[in-house]
């Protein structure tokens, strides 16, 4: 089968299906401009299948936008330096179980079934193939280059402070990935003690042009460091030295068992606590490099592994960076910090006049001291489909149209929205969530129309 066959197969499974047709919400109309019933925040795969989801669903009346050109949105093909995704190939994501729309349709179109059968792991940059892909075949409507400065909601609506001017919208739904919830973090040691031009996080964009030759040093036991190892080696990097605190390396990936378990499925049926002590063991074991990138990483000479060393001092200078561990001290060109994210909405500007209101973790359950995390604590406590719940009343009904489909739903719906291993289940339940709130906002003029409905369906006459 070719792209172009497969092309053609979506869209006569499209039809088979009755994908489309009329949108059943009734329009708003303001004098501000177009009012649409959705708009996604975020074109990465969770905005797409997001976008899809809301088509299936004849709520047409929709507009995902993204800050980034078209082809690059998400981490995929900008600050994601794996080789291939950690997620095994055959998990289905945003193809809604529809076959020709898999991962898998589309690389055995591209390469062949033999290709598929031979995969280990996709590649990630096949995986952003497929995502363009998936864009383009359903028509999604994405507009690129438009970045969200802030939510104000008003007079039953959201106003949508972007870069391109403003958007009204019913519902909006933050599609925002794995750091839209809140930021990256890097240690106030070193944004203290280094020069910024000395040291980069993992998700920014660097030039390893500028690095050739050079010796650097990366701190985290997650990985993402050694994806970064691996790839700066590969760029010419003339030394990499990844720093460990903990003794020995991560070798248990909880994910795999929870994707075999029904835990990532069934998660949103476990009560508060256990919710809450599934993901402090969760945060507890960082998630290990996969094997083969291990092994890529390790087999450059240049590569060093520093376990039990942690960093206890930097000290910067016209030569570099010097790091002091347990074991001594060593000077390094540059730094690149891989310690992960702080989820909470008070970080996210475009968030400034509903965080606030925004219900936390810490003001629905108290959890014993042996596992109470504030990272988690700061996380907020969602509501049944990903949607923002107020401190009160008052901020519930200001937040309700607001769905953080994003990383900071891990505590209340476990690995969903920006997590393959969920994705398919968390979109089956956001799109649900928002659909039903368009029906229930739009009632009184659906039951009118339905109490007035008149129009003959049956026409014969009788006697002839």
């Amino acid at each position: 089968m070719t792209l172009e066959v497969l092309n053609t197969r979506v869209h006569q499974d499209l039809a088979w299906l009755a994908y489309g047709g009329e949108t059943w919400v009734p329009p708003l109309t303001r004098p501000a401009g177009h009012v649409y019933d959705v708009v996604i925040i975020g074109g990465g795969q969770s905005g797409l299948g997001s976008a899809f989801g809301l088509l299936r669903e004849r709520i047409s009346n929709i507009l995902v936008i993204d800050e980034n050109p078209q082809g690059f949105e998400g981490p995929w093909d900008t600050y994601a330096r794996m080789q291939t995704l950690r997620s095994p190939k055959h998990l289905t994501a945003i193809d809604f179980g529809v076959p020709s729309l898999t991962f898998r349709a589309y690389y055995e179109a591209c390469h062949g079934a033999q290709a598929w059968e031979s995969l280990d792991k996709a590649a990630r940059l096949d995986w952003m193939a497929y995502l363009r892909w998936y864009r383009e075949v359903l028509n999604l409507p994405v507009q690129n280059d438009t970045r969200l400065l802030k939510i104000e909601p008003k007079a039953g609506l959201y106003h949508l402070q972007t870069s391109q001017g403003l958007l009204l919208s019913r519902k909006v739904i933050l599609a925002t990935g794995i750091q839209g919830g809140g930021e990256w973090h890097v240690p106030d040691f070193i944004s203290r003690s280094v020069p910024r031009h000395l040291y980069a996080h993992t998700s920014e964009s660097l030039d390893f042009e500028t690095l050739k030759g050079k010796k650097i040093a990366i701190l985290g036991a997650g990985a993402s460091a050694f994806d970064n190892a691996h790839h700066a080696l590969s760029k010419g990097v003339a030394e990499a030295h990844v720093y460990v605190r903990r003794a020995r390396l991560p070798t248990v990936n909880p994910i795999r068992q929870m994707e075999v378990s029904g835990m990532i499925a069934r998660f949103t049926a476990l009560s508060d606590s256990d919710k809450y002590a599934v993901m402090s063991a969760f945060f507890e074991r960082n998630q290990p490099p996969t094997n083969d990138m291990f092994e890529r990483a390790s087999g450059f000479p240049g590569f060093s592994l520093h376990l039990g060393s942690p960093w206890q001092a930097l000290e910067a200078s016209s030569k570099g960076v010097k790091i002091t561990t347990p074991h001594g001290q060593d000077l390094f060109d540059f730094l690149i910090v891989s310690t992960g994210l702080v989820t909470d909405p008070a970080l996210r500007p475009e968030l400034e006049d509903l965080a606030p209101d925004i219900l936390r973790w810490s003001d629905r359950y108290s959890p014993p001291d042996a596992i109470k995390n504030p990272l988690i604590d700061a996380h907020p406590y969602l509501s049944e489909g990903f949607g923002f719940l107020g401190r009160d009343a008052e901020s519930s009904q200001k937040l309700r149209g607001v769905f953080a489909f994003n990383y900071s739903g891990l505590i209340s719906f476990g690995l969903s929205a920006s997590a393959l291993s969920g994705l398919r289940f968390a979109l089956t339940n956001l799109i649900k969530t928002v659909a039903d709130q368009l029906f229930q906002d739009s009632r009184d003029q659906l039951l009118a129309d339905y109490y007035a409905y008149a129009e003959p369906e049956f026409t014969a006459v009788w006697p002839r």
